[in-house]
């Protein structure tokens, strides 16, 4: 029978396969031959560290690999999760350092991890680290440290206790937290398991927002035979992968006087990364524009996923600085989606800006030259009084459109003639394009889009990633839908719903798309009537429906609603 013990060393097999280095806290102990520490209060390797900065930053003299090494063994704010974003902000951005030249003080930032070349770090696994707590010694399963630097905590609980389980494990980190608080100054992650199960979360997360890591390489399928706890060791702890993770998986957010960080689920890193590749062939490469779609079902973290998405895409070499726009169709999700946005300006590395008007949008985006995160709704793409196309706003490659919530709003690219007006209606999705002759476009959606669109293909291209219900179910990131089949009572204010065919053909007159579309919902309007009741007054009841949607979408145009 497996106990603790035996499933931590098989962990640390599990390092050593990952080329990581793997010592016992007992050997490097103060007062022993190999000690790398002097007290058992320290938590940082700094030896380690010192080592890693020289090599990192061979251009500082030693005062400022001493100050940058001060400043992180002597982080003084006064609540836990303060000093971890600190810290969060010295790795993704470096140390100010300064020191005296010739004839200035010279201001510099110093480097504490090459995210470029991993294999320039240095990467130890180390178990049973004691350390002097509050109260008394206490020694996590294990550290796993880089450049120094103790990133990531793994708890274990016995496999053969029953009343042991994954939870004990959560637990007993939150004790820890409270009584050895320095180890977690640093801290990226927290790993629990009890070999059954295994799940990851970040310093301020619940145990609801602890997640299993299901794949190793972003395959779908969790490899057949593996314990939990070693497809995320292997899946996670990839050089490549884990520093990857560090500089763009990671956000905090204020909530109040609150700090929430926020670390990126598997579906979510790997989904990203597959974005940020598409993106970068579709308008570097190939110049197709299609970069793809991204479908992760509604409550998966959708929003947190672009903001990934969007700090790995600006910071991308190939890319030069792109601008990138974010459309959505509505004000409240355009407003949601921007303050999600600025709670991630560490991760982006620049502060977004949002649209308020037509003429808001065109003057932030005609006169820039490169960069930029803007935000705006689809329906600031109108053309003025006057206007008979709408005028080029950059014709640069590295500008990508990404799209919150694709729909057919996105899909009027052709002319329709108006037969009251007898002038052609271009859609707003056509005038965007105009605007951005040369960009690329990716959708993030949370609502299944049929894999037989040919309309989402030719916009989007192909699906780039996908997160169903079922996944996220099985993850735990979202529960489960039950429908209950039954007929409901329908009431209507007879006086005030128009009749179903006027209110379908003003809808229908409105797709600036083909009558193929069109037919295809006068189908369902069908099917709907010949399924509720033979009844006169299912127009009524269909005209409702058109009524509701008309309330909750009146900033949008026929289409969509049609298509909401």
């Amino acid at each position: 029978m497996i106990t603790e013990d035996d499933l931590e060393q098989e962990c640390l097999n599990w390092f050593r396969e990952l080329d990581w280095e793997v010592l016992c806290g007992y050997d490097i102990a103060p007062g022993e031959a190999g000690a790398e520490r002097d007290n058992y209060k320290q938590v940082i390797l700094k030896d380690r560290l010192l080592t890693a900065l020289r090599k990192l930053n061979p251009d500082l003299p030693q005062q400022c690999i001493d100050d940058a090494a001060h400043q992180l063994i002597n982080m003084d704010m006064p609540i836990l999760i303060q000093n971890n974003r600190q810290f969060h902000e010295f790795l993704v951005n470096g140390i100010q350092v300064e020191y005296e030249g010739s004839d200035r003080t010279i201001g510099e930032k110093a480097k504490i991890i090459d995210f470029e070349d991993p294999d320039n770090n240095n990467f130890v696994a180390i178990n049973q680290f004691t350390i002097e707590g509050t109260k008394r010694n206490r020694r996590p399963d294990i550290i796993c440290f880089v450049n120094g630097l103790p990133l990531i905590v793994i708890e274990l609980k016995n496999p053969a206790d029953e009343k042991a389980d994954i939870w004990k494990a959560y637990n007993q980190l939150q004790t820890y937290k409270d009584e050895i608080s320095d180890l977690f100054i640093t801290n990226e992650a927290l790993i629990i398991s009890d070999g059954t199960d295994a799940r990851i979360g970040s310093l301020t997360a619940s145990s609801e927002r602890f997640l299993p890591w299901r794949t190793i390489n972003g395959e779908r399928e969790t490899p057949k035979g593996m314990m939990e706890l070693e497809v995320l060791i292997r899946g996670f702890f990839q050089k490549e992968y884990l520093c990857d993770y560090l500089r763009y998986f990671i956000i905090f957010e204020e909530d109040g006087p609150k700090i929430i960080k926020k670390i990126a689920a598997y579906h979510q890193f790997h989904a990203v990364r597959l974005a940020v590749a598409s993106s970068v062939e579709a308008t570097q490469v190939t110049k197709s524009g299609r970069c793809g779609v991204v479908w992760h079902t509604q409550g998966s973290g959708k929003s947190i996923s672009m903001s990934c998405y969007a700090g790995k895409l600006v910071g991308h070499e190939a890319m030069n600085n792109p601008t990138l726009v974010i459309v959505t169709d509505r004000n409240d999700l355009d407003g949601q989606l921007y303050q999600t946005f600025c709670n991630a300006k560490m991760l982006l590395r620049q502060e977004p800006q949002q649209a308020e008007s037509r003429d808001s949008l065109r003057e932030l985006l005609s006169k820039r030259s490169s960069g930029g995160i803007i935000f705006t709704t689809i329906q600031k793409f109108g053309l003025k009084d006057g206007e008979t196309n709408f005028p080029v706003l950059t014709d640069r490659i590295n500008v990508v459109i990404a799209t919150d919530e694709a729909h057919r709003s996105q899909y009027g690219l052709k002319s329709k003639l108006d037969d009251k007006s007898g002038k052609y209606k271009i859609g707003y999705a056509r005038h965007m394009r105009d605007a951005f002759p040369n960009a690329g476009f990716i959708g993030f959606t949370g609502t299944p889009v049929s894999m037989v669109d040919k309309d989402t293909r030719a916009v989007f291209g192909d699906y780039i990633h996908i997160y169903d219900i079922e996944q996220a179910v099985h993850d735990g990131a979202t529960v489960k839908i039950y429908f209950e089949s039954r007929l409901a009572k329908l009431e209507l204010n007879t006086e005030e719903v128009p009749t179903l065919d006027d209110d379908f053909e003003e809808i229908i007159s409105d797709i600036d798309d083909d009558t193929d579309f069109a037919n295809k919902q006068k189908s369902k309007w069908a099917a709907l009537e010949a399924l509720v009741t033979a009844e006169p007054r299912i127009k009524q009841v269909a005209s409702d429906l058109v009524k509701h949607f008309e309330r909750r979408l009146s900033a949008i145009d026929g289409k969509a609603i049609l298509s909401a």
